[in-house]
């Protein structure tokens, strides 16, 4: 199964053509609806599949981590997906999903897996309410197969914020405020977990911000700002003065949300910054390539903060 995943750097051609890949996968059954239900995760993510080899348990592990496997000589911590999540696995999860983010690498046992679909970020939506509710904000999409089945897409930074150190309030000490009280940050992302740093980041440096849940939200939020700007006769400029995106997102992803801006002359001059968990230098090269003004990897609130004091006070940035 590992070959599926070799040619990482080709499927960055998918990007910025507001496509992606999913690996299709079940942890078992759902207490709730007595059903086994297909999850999936982005293949950008995914960096080999195979059975899972002799896991080494060790003491006051977080919750759901259940020890580590060692893959030619790296140490990767193993999450039991189907425990987190409160499946029930109809037999003991075998599969591990092996995934980078941020340049982390970290395993997910599952039930079994699937297969890899093709689609279109347009045909992924937001999860109904209820649904986030019940499964406590997990699914951060929801797509529906030719098949009939529905497939969640699993907010993966939001299982590694709560078995790592992503949401360690320390992680924020230290961050000035920049004393720009009358400059706003307007940001994009699907995750709740992005969102809450993101927010704590921007309050620590003393920011106003507006933010979107997706792409699309963003632009139409985007094209009523400039709107706005321009009954009055004023620039985007004076309403915000810095876009953050993520990548992946549903309905529209971040490399085609930065398109739109770039192409907009409304928006000229206005830094986008891409804020991502996708650490291969492919995306960063795409995003550059489309006009990315800098980028900055996820859950690192003082590269965040470093990277937007050097554009907002004009230092420029390499």
């Amino acid at each position: 199964m590992s070959e599926l995943f070799k040619d990482i750097e080709a499927r960055s051609r998918l990007a910025g053509a507001n496509k992606l890949e999913i690996l299709l996968f079940n942890l078992g059954i759902d207490p709730h609806s007595r059903r086994t239900e297909t999850f999936g995760i982005n293949v950008f993510k995914v960096r080999e599949v195979m059975r899972a080899p002799e896991i080494t348990r060790a003491p006051e592990m977080p919750p759901a981590v259940v020890g580590m496997v060692s893959l030619r000589g790296l140490l990767v911590p193993v999450i039991d997906l189907a425990q987190y999540a409160g499946m029930s696995p109809e037999s003991r999860p075998e599969i591990l999903i092996v995934t980078e983010y941020n340049g982390n690498t970290q395993g997910f046992l599952v039930q079994n897996v699937d297969t890899i679909l093709r689609l279109e970020w347009s045909s992924i939506r937001l999860p109904p309410e209820m649904l986030g509710t019940r499964l406590g904000g997990l699914v951060t999409a929801v797509t529906e197969l030719e098949d009939g089945r529905l497939v969640m897409l699993l907010d993966v930074e939001k299982v590694l914020s709560e078995t790592s150190h992503f949401d360690d309030e320390t992680l924020f000490t230290g961050i000035k405020p920049l004393n720009l009280e009358n400059h706003c940050v307007f940001f994009v992302d699907d995750s709740h977990v992005a969102r809450k740093q993101i927010t704590q980041t921007l309050d620590a440096l003393g920011l106003r911000h507006l933010s979107a849940a997706n792409g699309k939200a963003g632009w139409e939020k985007l094209q009523k700002i400039a709107q706005q700007a321009e009954r009055l006769q004023q620039p985007v400029s004076n309403y915000i003065q810095a876009i953050l995106t993520d990548i992946e997102m549903p309905e529209m992803d971040g490399y085609v949300l930065t398109k739109l801006i770039k192409s907009d002359p409304r928006f000229s001059g206005l830094p986008v910054i891409m804020h991502s968990s996708l650490s291969s230098v492919s995306n960063q090269i795409l995003g550059k390539n489309i006009g990315v003004d800098a980028y900055v990897p996820k859950f690192e609130p003082h590269a965040l903060a470093d990277t937007l004091a050097a554009l907002l006070l004009g230092k420029g940035q390499s």
